[in-house]
């Protein structure tokens, strides 16, 4: 009797050992959840290449090839990073509406989940120039002043010194940047589309993007103040100078002239 005794369990032996059984547990999901999040991850971002692939082979393929590798209709995208394929798209110049000098900015005919998997899509053909965050673009922690002298000495002879646009040669131009969204900005200057050169981050880095982003968004925002008046396109003191040359000057002659005509009539009679 005393040996059965001997073996009779604690009363909360039980309760123990649903205690290790449920730590056990525990430690196998810690183990494996992060490897089912990647996989979750994984097979996302394959379905959302795979549904980008169909869309690219309805609206794309015909002018940059089945496989994105170009044709004589439209260059290769092979390298182009899922960046360039959000501004394109993302700005309404691609799909192209008809060849020109210039793909024209326009209404967007995809939603921004389509674009994303047609993104997604043409960057699984080769690495390049990924979509930025929104931390990337933010203007938050950003040096406008910085920004300002970047945007100066980079991209005013284009687009002048408040990014309000102008004409270049044989059909070309550098659109205005006044309402184009921070996002589509750091991509222009990560991709370099159109007539525009590229701005990589061994070129231009991550800060000094934001610092050009917050600089655009600060002088073209309805808060920004001009105390010189009429601005006339921002192109500077020599549009201000023809201005006043041609309407000041012309007026004065027309005065001259009205008071010319005056006088003799008054002479003669």
């Amino acid at each position: 009797m005393k040996k059965l005794s001997a073996r009779r369990r604690h009363p909360l032996a039980a309760f123990v050992v649903l205690l290790l059984a449920l730590a056990a547990t525990g430690g196998l999901y810690t183990a494996f959840a992060p490897a089912d999040k990647a996989q979750a991850e994984e097979t996302a971002q394959s379905l959302a290449i795979e549904e980008g692939k169909k869309l690219y082979a309805v609206g794309c393929s015909s002018c940059h090839g089945t496989g994105g590798q170009g044709s004589s209709d439209g260059p290769s995208l092979v390298g182009v990073g899922s960046a360039a394929v959000d501004f394109q798209v993302g700005t309404g110049r691609m799909p192209l509406q008809q060849p020109g000098a210039q793909a024209p900015r326009k209404k967007v005919i995809y939603t921004q989940a389509e674009i994303d998997q047609m993104a997604a899509y043409i960057a699984s053909l080769g690495a390049g120039p990924t979509t930025p965050t929104a931390k990337q673009y933010s203007p938050e922690g950003a040096d406008i002043a910085n920004g300002g002298t970047l945007f100066r000495n980079n991209c005013a002879q284009c687009h002048n010194f408040t990014g309000e646009g102008g004409a270049l040669t044989n059909g070309k131009y550098a659109p205005d940047l006044t309402d184009v969204s921070p996002k589509h900005i750091y991509e222009a200057m990560q991709t370099g589309p159109q007539n525009m050169p590229s701005f990589p981050d061994t070129v231009l880095p991550e800060q000094e993007k934001k610092d050009v982003v917050a600089y655009l968004q600060t002088v073209n925002s309805d808060k920004s103040e001009n105390p010189g008046g009429l601005k006339l396109g921002g192109i500077g003191p020599v549009a201000e100078g023809l201005f006043a040359w041609i309407f000041g000057l012309g007026t004065l002659i027309a005065v001259a002239i009205w008071v010319a005509a005056r006088t003799a009539k008054a002479k003669k009679s």
